[in-house]
């Protein structure tokens, strides 16, 4: 049972990226996803959040309308397309798997993080 996030890496300010995380082992159907991220220093903080149906998504106000998140069930994988990037979304990013859709729930399955570096 594992949860890998993938797709990070060094991108300039207002570039894109998107981010992967593919299960295996289990099936995410069942499950909300969220992403969350930890830069140098700093506390971990919920990025996006999606619900098992893909019927509701969660945005940190950070990064609302630069990213989104979107899920395909039928190759089990959510995804973070992040756009219009900024030197302050440098972080690690994490996805987990959770059965309750929302930021202070309880997460089962985390993945093991994908670095994202914004240079200005």
């Amino acid at each position: 049972v594992q949860l890998q996030a993938s797709g990070g890496g060094l991108v300039q300010a207002e570039g894109s990226l998107r981010l992967s995380c593919a299960a295996s082992g289990f099936t995410l159907d069942y499950y909300a996803i969220g992403w969350f991220r930890q830069a140098p220093g700093k506390g971990r903080e919920g990025v996006s959040c999606i619900s098992s149906s893909g019927g509701s998504t969660l945005y940190a106000d950070s990064v609302k309308g630069r990213f989104t998140i979107s899920r395909d069930n039928a190759k089990n994988t959510v995804y973070l397309q992040m756009n219009s990037l900024k030197p302050e979304d440098t972080a690690v990013y994490y996805c987990a798997a959770g059965p309750s859709f929302g930021w202070d729930v309880m997460y089962d399955y985390w993945g093991q993080g994908t670095q994202v570096t914004v240079s200005s």
